[in-house]
């Protein structure tokens, strides 16, 4: 099970429900910016981490709370 904090990226399965924040792309650059309702997501345990649409880049994201 996942912890608050913990960090997954784009194409992952997702092991514990939850609202998780962007943490950057995984190529690592920097713009453009997610869009606001892309910057927390709600998963639920099966799902797939998606990529940020907007930009169609793989993303990085972390979990802020179990629910």
């Amino acid at each position: 099970m996942a912890k608050v904090g913990d960090r997954f990226k784009t194409g992952e399965k997702c092991e514990t429900s939850g609202n998780y924040v962007f943490d950057g792309y995984v190529d690592g650059s920097t713009s453009p910016a997610p869009t606001a309702e892309e910057r927390v997501i709600p998963l639920s345990k099966g799902e797939t981490f998606p990529p940020i649409k907007s930009s169609a880049k793989s993303a990085y994201w972390k979990l802020q709370r179990i629910t």
